[in-house]
C-alpha cells in the first residue's frame, strides 16, 4: 500500500466538517494536480472502514472524463453487486438511481466521486438533500464546483511531514545522513506529494544514489526528467495515475478554449518562487482591460487550481507548475516580449526604493524582493536600456540602507559592469553607477577603491557633459567628501570651492544645491577649527533653505542642527541648545515621530547635554534615540552601533563602567560584523572600549586595544590623518597614567607635530595636545618646559574659542595645578578662581568639572593652611560629585579621600578615618584593587590609622 504521512490534521477536520451538516453532506478536495487529493480521499475511506462508521457502505467512483450515464450505471452497478439490490427493469435512469438511494442498505453512507471536471458529471446523481445519512465527498482541481458544496483545500505538504514521506519509502537512514540534501530536494520539489513520492520509489531503486545526483538531474532535465515519470513497471501500487507532466497537462488542456488564460499562466512564470501582486499581474497586459486580466486570472487559472490565490490581492504558483509554465513559455514566441514586460514592470518598482530606508519601507519591499533579483538575476539582457541603472540601483539601496555593504556591492558592481557592456564607457549612467559604488565604499572606509572610482566619474561627466554641468559640481562635492574623510584638507577645500562656484554660475544663487554646498564647505572649516569662516557659511545656508523651500523643510531641520554642531564645538551651549530643539521639533513635526532623522537630532541634543554634564537629561534622549533606530533600522544597523556607543560615553562619563562595557563591546560587534574588521568606525569603538578600560585602571586591557587602533587607522588614514594623531594621543596618556614617561614624550611629540602639519597651528587639537605634553611634562616636574606649552595652549584656545569656552578653563585650571606644584600659590589662586567662574557661567552651578575646581582651589587653599576655607569648598564639591556623578564613582572617592586629608592635616582622625575608608571600598569597587588611586586610598587610611594611635 502507498504511504501516507503528514494528513492527520486533515483527516480530523474532513471527518468533523461531513458529520456536522443536519443534511446531505457534501465536500470537496480541491487543490492541484499531484497535490494528494485522492489518496487522501482514499485513506479517509480506509479509515472510516476500518472505525464502522458507515455501516450503510462506502461507494467508491472514479469520474475523469466519464460522462453521467456511466456514473449513473456505475452507482446502480454498486447497489446490485454489493446489496443485492434488485433494480427496476422499467424507467429512465435517474428514477432508477433515486430508486437506488431510496433503498440503500441502512445506515450512514459515504460516496466518494473522484477527480471530478465539472459539477454537471454528477450534480443528477447525488442522494437526496433531505437524506442526512448519506455524505458526500468529491475530489476535484476545480477551485469551485458549486454554491452549496463546502471546499477544503488540500495543501502540499510541511517540510518534516515531506521528509516523513521520504524516509517512509526508504526505511534506512539515508534521509538522515543527508538531511541538508533531502531538504533541498523537498523544497525543489515544492513539499508535492507525488513528486517526492516518485523520487522515492526511484531512491528505492537506485540504493547508491545520493540525494544530490536526483537534485542535479532534476535541476538540468525539469519536468522531462524521467523520475517524475510513472514507470507502470515500477509504479503499479501507486494511487495517482500519471506522473507529474501528464497530471499538469490534464489542467492545461482545459484551458485550451482559453488561449489568453494560458498566455497568462506563461507570463507568471517568470516571477520568482514567491507570492506576486495582483497589480503587477495587470501591468503584463496594459493594453487589456483590468478586470478582463483578472478574469483570466482567477476563473481560469485559479479555478483549475494552477494558480492560488493567498488573500489580499497576493497570488502564488507551486515551483513544479512554475517550470511547466517556464518550459512551455521558452517554447512559444511569447518568450521575449513577456520577459521586457517583467524587467520593465521591475524597473519601475525598483526606482520607488529611497535614498533614506527605514524598517517600513523594508518591510514594504520585501514581498517584491525575490521578483526584482529576478529580473536582474534571470533576464538582465531583456531589461531597457533606460532601466538597466535603477534595475540594480534599487536593490543596492535596498541593502544598503540596511547597513549590508556586502549584500549591496554586487548589485553596485553588476550595475556598473551592465551599464559599461550596453551602453558602452562613454554615457553617463555608467558616471552614476561610478559614484554609487564609490559612495558605497567611502561608508564602509575603503577609501583607497573609492577615490579612483569618483575620479574617474568626475572624468567621465566632464567629457559627457562638458565642464559647466550640475552633475560636475556634485561629482566635485563627493570627491572632496573623500578628501575630507581622509583628513585631506587642503585637496578638499578647492573642490568644494569649486562645486560652490559651479552650482552659482549655473543654477543661480538661489537653488537649494548651493545651500548643500555651502553646508559642506562649512563643514570642512568646523573640521579644521576655522569656526569663524564656517559659521556665516551655516547662516547663509539655513537663510537660503528658508528662503527657497519654507520654514517647514527637512532641510531647513537638517541646516538648524549643523549651525547648533557649530555653537557646540565652539561652546557656546545656550546658542547651540534652542537650535537643536528647533531641529527636532520641526522633523518630529515633518517626518513624525519614527523617522532615522528624528533619532539624530535627539543623538546630538544628548550630546550636548552630555557636554555641559546634564546627565539626567542626556540619558532618556540616548535611550529614546537607540530604542528608535532599533525599530526603524532594525537591530543591525551601523546608526544602532552609534548609538550604543554614545550611550556607553555617557554612563562612561558618569562611572557606571560595568553598564558602559557591555555596551561598548556590542557596538565593536556590531560594527565590525556590518563594516569588517577593517573601517574607521572599529578603530574608534577600540579607542572608547580603551578608554574605558583605562579609567578603570585596567591599563594590560587597554594597550593593545589603542595598539589596534592606532595601527588600523594608519592603513585605513595613512600615516598623516588627525585620528591617527588622537590614537598616539590617546596611547601617551596611557602610558603617563602608568608612569611611562619616556614612552609616552615621543607620541605626544609625534602627535602634536602631526596635527600642526595637518591642520595648521591655528586649531584646537593643537592646544589640546600642547595641553597634555605639558601635562606630562608637570607630572615629571619638569616645570619649566611645561609652563610655556600651558601658557601657549590657553593663548590659542581664547584666539580660537574666544575667552568664554570650557577649554579655556580647563586650560586656567592647569596652569594653575602647575604653580601650585611650585609654590608659586599667588599666581595660582586667580586662576583657579577664574577657571572656577567661568566653568559656573557656561556649564552651570551643577558641573562635573565646576565640581573638580572647587576641589582644585580647596586643595590649594589646604596647600596654604588656609583650612577653614579649603573645608566647605571640599564639602561643596563632595556633596555635587554624589549628586551628578552617584555615590558610587571614583570622583566621589577622590572627594571623600580629600576632604579626609584635610581632616587628617587638622589632627581630626576620627573624622577623617571613616572617609578614608569610604574612599576606599568605592575605589575597590569601581576601579578595582590594583588601580593606581586604590592604592593611594590605602595607603592613606593606614597612615592615617597609625597617626590617630
Amino acid at each position: 500500500m502507498p504511504k501516507f504521512v503528514g494528513r492527520d490534521k486533515e483527516l480530523i477536520d474532513l471527518k468533523n466538517k461531513l458529520q456536522q451538516s443536519q443534511k446531505l453532506a457534501i465536500s470537496t478536495l480541491t487543490g492541484m494536480g499531484g497535490i494528494g487529493k485522492t489518496e487522501l480521499a482514499r485513506q479517509f475511506g480506509w479509515q472510516q472502514w476500518r472505525e464502522k462508521a458507515y455501516p450503510g457502505g462506502i461507494c467508491w467512483l472514479n469520474v475523469a472524463e466519464s460522462d453521467g450515464g456511466f456514473i449513473g450505471t456505475s452507482i446502480l452497478d454498486f447497489a446490485r453487486v454489493h446489496f443485492k439490490l434488485t433494480l427496476p427493469d422499467e424507467g429512465e435512469l435517474d428514477i432508477k438511481i433515486r430508486y437506488c438511494w431510496q433503498n440503500w442498505l441502512a445506515g450512514n453512507v459515504l460516496i466518494i466521486f473522484d477527480d471530478v471536471r465539472d459539477y454537471q458529471q454528477i450534480k443528477y446523481y447525488l442522494p437526496p438533500q433531505e437524506e442526512k445519512r448519506f455524505q458526500v465527498l468529491i475530489t476535484t482541481r476545480k477551485e469551485y464546483l458549486s454554491a452549496t458544496i463546502a471546499t477544503f483545500r488540500v495543501e502540499v505538504l510541511k517540510e518534516e511531514d515531506a521528509l516523513d514521506l521520504l524516509r517512509s519509502y526508504l526505511g534506512d537512514n539515508r534521509i538522515d545522513t543527508q538531511i541538508e540534501e533531502a531538504k533541498l530536494l523537498c523544497q525543489d520539489l515544492g513539499y508535492l506529494p507525488l513528486g517526492l513520492e516518485l523520487v522515492a520509489r526511484l531512491l528505492v531503486r537506485r540504493q547508491d544514489w545520493k540525494i544530490s545526483k536526483i537534485r542535479q538531474k532534476l535541476a538540468e532535465n525539469g519536468l522531462e526528467e524521467q523520475i517524475l515519470e510513472k514507470n507502470p513497471k515500477f509504479h503499479g501500487e501507486m494511487t495517482a495515475e500519471r506522473g507529474l507532466k501528464a497530471a499538469f497537462n490534464l489542467s492545461w488542456e482545459e484551458l485550451n478554449s482559453e488561449p489568453d488564460a494560458q498566455i497568462l499562466a506563461l507570463y507568471l512564470s517568470l516571477f520568482a518562487l514567491a507570492p506576486f501582486f495582483k497589480e503587477m499581474i495587470l501591468d503584463l497586459f496594459p493594453d487589456e482591460d483590468g478586470d478582463t486580466v483578472e478574469e483570466w486570472l482567477t476563473d481560469s487559472l485559479v479555478h483549475l487550481s494552477l494558480v492560488q490565490d493567498k488573500g489580499e490581492g497576493w497570488y502564488e504558483i507551486h515551483p513544479l507548475l512554475r517550470r511547466y509554465f517556464r518550459d512551455k513559455l521558452e517554447a512559444s514566441p511569447h518568450a521575449e516580449p513577456a520577459k521586457r514586460r517583467y524587467c520593465g514592470i521591475m524597473a519601475k518598482k525598483s526606482a520607488e526604493m529611497p535614498q533614506d530606508v527605514t524598517v517600513e519601507i523594508v518591510e514594504d519591499f520585501k514581498p517584491f524582493l525575490l521578483h526584482l533579483q529576478a529580473s536582474v538575476g534571470e533576464y538582465p539582457e531583456y531589461i531597457a536600456d533606460e532601466d538597466l541603472a535603477r534595475s540594480y540601483t534599487g536593490l543596492a539601496r535596498y541593502y544598503e540602507g540596511q547597513g549590508l555593504y556586502a549584500i549591496a556591492e554586487p548589485y553596485y558592481q553588476n550595475c556598473l559592469t551592465a551599464t559599461r557592456t550596453r551602453l558602452g564607457d562613454n554615457h553617463p549612467d555608467v558616471a552614476s553607477s561610478l559614484n554609487n559604488l564609490a559612495l558605497l565604499y567611502e561608508s564602509q572606509g575603503r577609501y583607497t577603491e573609492a577615490e579612483p572610482l569618483y575620479l574617474e566619474a568626475l572624468d567621465l561627466y566632464k567629457r559627457l557633459l562638458g565642464d559647466n554641468h550640475p552633475d560636475v559640481a556634485t561629482s566635485l562635492n563627493n570627491l572632496a567628501g573623500l578628501y575630507d574623510s581622509q583628513g585631506r584638507y587642503t585637496e578638499a577645500e578647492p573642490l568644494y570651492l569649486e562645486a560652490l562656484d559651479l552650482y552659482k554660475r549655473l543654477l543661480g544663487d538661489n537653488h537649494p544645491d548651493v545651500a548643500t554646498s555651502l553646508n559642506n564647505l562649512a563643514g570642512l572649516y568646523d573640521s579644521q577649527g576655522r569656526y569663524p569662516e564656517a559659521e556665516p557659511l551655516l547662516l547663509e545656508a539655513l537663510d537660503l533653505r528658508k528662503r527657497l523651500l519654507g520654514d517647514n523643510h527637512p532641510d531647513v531641520a537638517t541646516s538648524l542642527n549643523n549651525l547648533a554642531g557649530l555653537y557646540d564645538s565652539q561652546g557656546r551651549y545656550t546658542e547651540a541648545e534652542p537650535l537643536y530643539l528647533e531641529a527636532l521639533d520641526l522633523r518630529k513635526r515633518l517626518l513624525g515621530d519614527n523617522h532615522p532623522d528624528v533619532a539624530t537630532s535627539l543623538n546630538n541634543l544628548a550630546g550636548l547635554y552630555d557636554s555641559q554634564g546634564r546627565y539626567p537629561e542626556a540619558e532618556p534622549l540616548l535611550l529614546e534615540a537607540l530604542d528608535l533606530r532599533k525599530r526603524l533600522l532594525g537591530d543591525n544597523h551601523p546608526d544602532v552601533a552609534t548609538s550604543l556607543n554614545n550611550l556607553a560615553g555617557l554612563y562612561d562619563s558618569q562611572g557606571r563602567y560595568t553598564e558602559a562595557e557591555p555596551l561598548y563591546l556590542e557596538a565593536l560587534d556590531l560594527i565590525k560584523r556590518l563594516l569588517g574588521d577593517n573601517h574607521p568606525d572599529v578603530a574608534t569603538s577600540l579607542n572608547n572600549l580603551a578608554g574605558l578600560y583605562d579609567s578603570q585602571g585596567r591599563y594590560p586591557e587597554a594597550e593593545p586595544l589603542l595598539l589596534e587602533a592606532l595601527d588600523l587607522r594608519k592603513r585605513l588614514l595613512g600615516d598623516n590623518h588627525p585620528d591617527v594623531a588622537l590614537s598616539l594621543n590617546n596611547l601617551a596618556g596611557l602610558y603617563k597614567s602608568q608612569g611611562r614617561y619616556t614612552e609616552a614624550e615621543p607620541l605626544y611629540l609625534e602627535a602634536l607635530d602631526l596635527i600642526k602639519r595637518l591642520l595648521g597651528d591655528n586649531h584646537p587639537l593643537v592646544a589640546t595636545s600642547l595641553n597634555n605634553l605639558a601635562g606630562l611634562y608637570d607630572s615629571q616636574g619638569r616645570y619649566t618646559e611645561a609652563e610655556p606649552l600651558y601658557l601657549e595652549a590657553l593663548d590659542l584656545r581664547k584666539r580660537l574659542l574666544g575667552d568664554n569656552h570650557p577649554d579655556v578653563a580647563l586650560s586656567l585650571n592647569n596652569l594653575a595645578v602647575l604653580y601650585r606644584s611650585q609654590g608659586r600659590y599667588t599666581e595660582a589662586e586667580p586662576l583657579y578662581l577664574e577657571a572656577l567662574d567661568l566653568r559656573k557661567r557656561l556649564l552651570g552651578d551643577n558641573h562635573p568639572d565646576v565640581a573638580l575646581s572647587l576641589n582644585n582651589l580647596a586643595y590649594l587653599y589646604q596647600y596654604q593652611g588656609r583650612y577653614t576655607e579649603a573645608e566647605p569648598l571640599y564639602l561643596e564639591a563632595l556633596d555635587l560629585r554624589k549628586r551628578l556623578l552617584g555615590d558610587n564613582h571614583p570622583d566621589v572617592a577622590t572627594s571623600l579621600n580629600n576632604l579626609a586629608g584635610l581632616y587628617d592635616s587638622q589632627g581630626r582622625y576620627p573624622e577623617a578615618e571613616p572617609l578614608y575608608l569610604e574612599a576606599l571600598a568605592i575605589a575597590e569597587q569601581a576601579l578595582g584593587e590594583n588601580h593606581p588611586n586604590t592604592i593611594i586610598f590605602r595607603e592613606n587610611y593606614a597612615i592615617c590609622l597609625r597617626r590617630g594611635g
